[in-house]
């Protein structure tokens, strides 16, 4: 299974940095979402991670379409009420065009648009959406059977939840809080990685 990091927006453009830079050898993508953050706050983000090390084929922009022209990125992520992928694709040279989507009818909407992968959420309950029932994992089985793309789960993946994602078709995970928010990040990482490792997967 892959792991995607995903930023919590809870800190400066500095110490946001490090702490990519720390999980970065542990995780498969890392999706910079930093909704509080102005344009060139992302850009100096991304300039400093690249100058720090960072593999830009494993960042990924999410919403701020423009920052892939500004900055030379690769990949970006979608909100599923946002710009349709063709009209991002027209608009960069994107690698790689993901979307969030939270129902089978959205995900069906993001293959037809040409997604390269979706987001499906939240799985579980989770403080990034308190008081906001989870949408479960039936769904998300649902999905897998309908369209033919990567599937990544995300909301509330704690490392003992890793594998009923898993059976359920997953491609992989994405953790938010469960590594930005621990007291070290780069463990947390590290442990999501081995929990991942454990789940031969064959998928693309």
């Amino acid at each position: 299974m892959k792991l995607l990091a995903i930023t919590n927006d809870a800190y400066s453009v500095q110490e946001t940095c490090a702490i990519i830079l720390q999980i970065h050898d542990y995780v498969d993508y890392i999706h910079i979402r930093e909704k509080s953050k102005s344009m060139l706050e992302i850009y100096c983000l991304c300039k400093q991670l690249l100058a720090g090390g960072a593999d830009r084929r494993k960042l990924v922009i999410n919403g701020m379409e423009e920052i892939l022209l500004l900055a030379n990125m690769l990949h970006v992520h979608l909100p599923e009420n946002g710009f349709s992928i063709e009209r991002t694709r027209n608009r960069t040279a994107c690698q790689l065009a993901g979307k969030s989507v939270h129902s089978l009818q959205s995900a069906l909407e993001a293959a037809k648009e040409g997604a390269d992968y979706i987001i499906y959420g939240h799985c579980y309950e989770t403080d990034s959406k308190a008081g906001v029932p989870p949408n479960g994992i039936k769904t998300l089985q649902a999905i897998k059977r309908a369209v033919k793309l990567p599937v990544y789960a995300i909301g509330g993946i704690s490392e003992d939840r890793v594998g009923e994602l898993y059976d359920s078709g997953a491609d992989g995970i994405c953790v938010m809080s469960g590594i930005f928010a621990a007291v070290n990040p780069e463990l947390a990482a590290k442990k999501y990685q081995e929990r991942c490792k454990e789940y031969a997967n064959t998928k693309i």
